[in-house]
């Protein structure tokens, strides 16, 4: 549904020709939903987190990037295009990074206290385990802003004379309520088959898992995979709990490989894709998305 949305923006930008459309996608921490988006759209800038936080890229790396690519595209005559962003970017550029896990270890000992550092962190939105809330943090507005900040500076050194127009976008809610596709549907089904399976077994304190997915359904697996295996400490209102540990985007990978082959030929190169909406029937509706085709070494 994302992409659908996407391809719209793109049908847009090109339409117009003359903005720049930052999109910041759902998806918590981890960037697979925008790395997915990507493999199924081409866009000429998708930032994942993962790659950001391994090369330890600041803010001003990110808004080069994003400046240098937009310069390289003026020069070819295009002042337009579709730059996407995962919601949790902010999380893993290392200056913020630190100014959060100081925010929420002060946080902590405040509540700790019950007392102490008035109304203002008060005012801090937080998630259910107590962290600020980098989703609410419209990070494609700010990078809107740092790059025409950049784009003034380069037009002052001869180095830029287009014109910058930056439209913001967030898609959340209304990607994760859509309708499924047959391939989810008949995924969750597995899902819930293989869930009353195990029960009537006996077996607990396991998740459900369908493997051999890039297979025809009939011949999936089910099975369960215990759920402690799943399991990692981190700290969570102050203290060390066990949790499910997050499964970020792989940069060794066969998705974000795939992806960071093309990507120098989408910034410049016009290869937007437009997917439309879900198909029900027809040669497009036993699609099953990029990232897991990929993983699986079929093709994408």
């Amino acid at each position: 549904i994302y992409s659908e949305m996407i391809g719209n923006v793109m049908t847009d930008a090109r339409s117009t020709g003359k903005y720049y459309h930052f999109v910041r996608l759902m998806g918590r921490a981890a960037s697979h939903i925008t790395l997915e988006c990507a493999l199924q759209t081409h866009p000429n800038v998708a930032l994942i987190g993962e790659e950001v936080a391994a090369k330890k890229q600041t803010l001003k790396n990110v808004t080069d990037y994003i400046t240098d690519i937009v310069c390289k595209r003026a020069e070819l005559g295009y002042n337009y295009g579709v730059i996407l962003i995962p919601e949790g970017l902010i999380d893993f550029i290392p200056e913020v990074q630190k100014l959060i896990a100081e925010l929420n270890e002060i946080w902590h000992m405040t509540l700790l206290m019950k007392q102490g550092l008035g109304k203002e962190q008060l005012m801090l939105e937080r998630d259910p385990h107590g962290n600020v809330q980098v989703a609410k943090i419209e990070t494609e507005k700010m990078l809107i802003t740092m790059v025409e900040t950049e784009l003034e500076k380069r037009k002052a050194e001869g180095k830029y004379s287009a014109h910058f127009r930056g439209q913001s976008h967030f898609f959340g809610y209304e990607g994760r309520c859509g309708l499924p596709t047959n391939f989810d549907s008949s995924y969750c089904y597995a899902l819930g088959y293989g869930s009353g399976a195990l029960l009537q077994s006996g077996k607990t304190g396991l998740i459900t898992s369908v493997g051999n997915l890039a297979a025809p359904v009939e011949e999936w697996t089910v099975g369960g995979t215990a759920l402690t295996s799943l399991m990692d400490v981190e700290r969570r209102h102050g203290k060390f709990k066990p949790v499910i540990k997050k499964a970020m985007v792989e940069l060794d990978g066969a998705p974000f490989k795939k992806f960071a082959s093309m990507r120098d030929e989408w910034a410049l190169k016009n290869r937007y894709i437009s997917p439309g909406p879900i198909q029900f029937s027809g040669p497009g509706s036993d699609d099953s998305n990029h990232t897991l085709m990929l993983e699986l070494g079929a093709q994408a």
